[in-house]
């Protein structure tokens, strides 16, 4: 029952995480121009792994789409695959999952259950890792340039996708692992103990087999005394 009670608490888990990191891939707000030595603020500078835009002070977005893929900086190209590798093994992780769960009526037997359930969580966990993989190294690429000194052009903060993504990582790693955790749980059967009453002589053996019990064996003794010839 609690190996059944962590499963599902592992799935709520991870199929958050994944949806946070599916809906990190169209966010708009992966860096934003920073306001950092500047008095008057007449346009926000922003950008995602798709596009680059600008807002001027009245509320009015101009955005303009990468034009090549192949031409693109390396880092963008690297943060777009381990997005979309995230997102496709949280998809199919939650699909694994619903067969390996005991309170679901697929997947076959306990053991093969358990071994399915397993993989769910190994793929959950590597879901994660991509995802925290591309949003630090778009990170440290918004870091880079903003602390160094010798670079001019216009300098980015980190932006609200980059923290949702890292919470929907977390959450996808998290789940993976509370997945491998119950199958460890499930494993831990007691065990059943069983007497030993020691070896059996042919005498008691042929004594319980005629019907003959304890104090049902008559002493001689007893039945006959020093008159009995008399």
């Amino acid at each position: 029952m609690a190996s059944t009670a962590l499963e599902i608490i592992a799935f709520v888990v991870s199929i958050s995480g994944w949806l946070l990191v599916s809906s990190t891939v169209p966010t708009d707000y992966w860096k934003v121009s920073t306001n950092d030595g500047t008095v008057i603020t007449t346009a926000t500078f922003w950008a995602n792994l798709w596009k680059t835009c600008v807002t001027d002070s009245t509320g009015v977005s101009n955005c303009k789409d990468f034009p090549s893929m192949l031409a693109l900086d390396g880092y963008i190209q690297a943060c777009r695959g381990l997005m979309i590798a995230a997102v496709s093994l949280g998809f199919f992780g939650s699909i694994i999952a619903l067969f390996g769960m005991k309170c679901t009526k697929v997947g076959g037997s306990e053991k093969a259950k358990a071994k399915i359930a397993c993989l769910a969580g190994i793929v959950f966990v590597l879901s994660g890792l991509c995802s925290m993989t591309g949003c630090s190294l778009y990170a440290n690429k918004i870091t880079t340039e903003f602390f160094d000194p010798l670079y001019i052009d216009q300098k980015y903060e980190l932006g609200a996708a980059l923290f949702i993504g890292w919470s929907g990582a977390s959450l996808c790693i998290i789940g993976g692992v509370i997945f491998c955790f119950s199958i460890y749980e499930s494993n831990k059967t007691p065990r059943m103990g069983y007497a030993y009453n020691g070896p059996t002589s042919v005498v008691s053996s042929r004594t319980k087999h005629h019907g003959g019990g304890e104090g049902k064996t008559s002493n001689p003794s007893k039945q006959f005394d020093k008159n009995a010839y008399v």
